[in-house]
C-alpha cells in the first residue's frame, strides 16, 4: 500500500518529538569529529507547505509545531539547532509556512565527512524528493527502505545513525521493523537507530517492542509522547525507540521535551526498554 501521504501530518506533535530527538542526536554525534553515514528508511518530502490544502485540511501542525514556534523565546538552548532550521526557511514569520522533513532536517545538519541517502517508494513522493536533492550530496532511493539499509550495510563511515519512519499503514510493518532493526544491529552494532511509530488505542505496537525486547538488540531507549486528552480512536500518542542512543541523551531529551509540553497537551514518558 503506497497511500499515505505525510503532508497532511506535517508539524503535528508527532513531527515535533521526532524531529527534536533526531536533531539532538545528530548534533551531540557531532561532538566528534568522524564522520557519520546517514540514512532515512522512508523519506516522505524534503519540504512542506503547512499552509498547503492538504496541511490545512488537518491542521496538526496547529497543535504541533506552531504552538512551540509561539514559545521559541522561553526555550532551552537544546532547541536551538532546530529553531535555526525554521527560521531560515520562515525567516522574521509569526506563523510557519515551510516545515522540513526528515531528510530536510538532516541535510541541513549535514558536514563534509558525513554522507546521507533517503529511501522512499511512493512515486509522487519520491519524485518530489529527487527534485528537493538536486545534483547535491544526498542520495535518493527509489526502493523499499528496509530491505535496501540492509543492502547499504555496513557504511564506508566509520559511524552510522538511521532514522526509520514508516506509516504503519502496511500492517506487516510492525513485524519487519524489529526483525529488520535486529539484522541490521549486527552488521553495525556501534550504529545509532531512530525508530517511530504510532501509539494508538488498538495498542498495535506493543507486540512490535515485545518483539524488539526479545531480539537480542541492546541498549533500547523507548520515548513516548501521549496526549493528555486524547481522541476516542485513532492515534492518542508518538513512540520513538533509540538504540544506542548518545550518552546523556535520555536525559537532555526529557528536559527538552518535558518544556513544551504543557504547550502540546501532552506528557512525555521514558525507560529503557533493553539496558545495556
Amino acid at each position: 500500500m503506497l497511500s499515505y501521504l505525510h503532508s497532511f501530518h506535517a508539524g503535528n506533535f508527532a513531527d515535533l518529538q521526532k524531529h527534536a530527538a533526531l536533531t539532538l542526536c545528530l548534533e551531540m554525534m557531532q561532538e566528534k569529529s568522524s564522520g557519520i553515514a546517514v540514512f532515512d528508511t522512508h523519506a516522505g518530502s524534503g519540504l512542506y507547505d503547512l499552509t498547503s490544502e492538504r496541511a490545512r485540511k488537518t491542521a496538526e501542525a496547529d497543535a504541533g509545531i506552531q504552538r512551540v514556534w509561539a514559545a521559541r523565546s522561553e526555550l532551552e538552548p537544546d532547541w536551538r539547532p532546530m529553531l535555526e532550521v525554521l527560521e531560515s526557511l520562515n525567516p522574521g514569520a509569526d506563523q510557519l509556512r515551510q516545515y522540513p522533513g526528515s531528510p530536510e532536517w538532516l541535510r541541513r545538519h549535514l558536514r563534509s565527512q558525513d554522507s546521507q541517502t533517503v529511501f522512499e517508494l511512493h512515486p509522487s513522493e519520491s519524485d518530489q524528493l529527487r527534485e528537493w536533492a538536486g545534483p547535491g550530496i544526498v542520495r535518493v532511493l527509489r526502493e523499499d527502505g528496509l530491505k535496501g539499509l540492509l543492502k547499504q550495510l555496513p557504511p564506508p563511515q566509520p559511524r552510522l545513525l538511521v532514522l526509520v519512519d514508516p506509516s504503519w499503514e502496511v500492517k506487516t510493518d510492525y513485524q519487519e521493523v524489529p526483525a529488520t532493526l535486529a539484522k541490521a544491529w549486527k552488521k553495525c552494532r556501534h550504529g545509532v537507530f531512530i525508530v517511530w511509530y504510532p501509539i494508538l488505542t488498538s495498542h498495535a505496537h506493543e507486540p512490535m517492542l515485545s518483539a524488539l525486547a526479545q531480539s537480542g538488540v541492546r541498549k533500547v531507549l523507548a520515548s513516548e509522547l501521549m496526549l493528555d486528552s486524547p481522541p476516542g480512536r485513532g492515534m492518542v500518542g508518538s513512540g520513538l525507540l533509540l538504540v544506542n542512543p548518545p550518552w546523556g541523551f535520555a536525559e537532555r531529551f526529557q528536559v527538552l521535551m518535558d518544556q513544551v509540553a504543557l504547550t502540546l497537551e501532552a506528557t512525555l514518558s521514558q525507560r529503557w526498554l533493553v539496558p545495556e
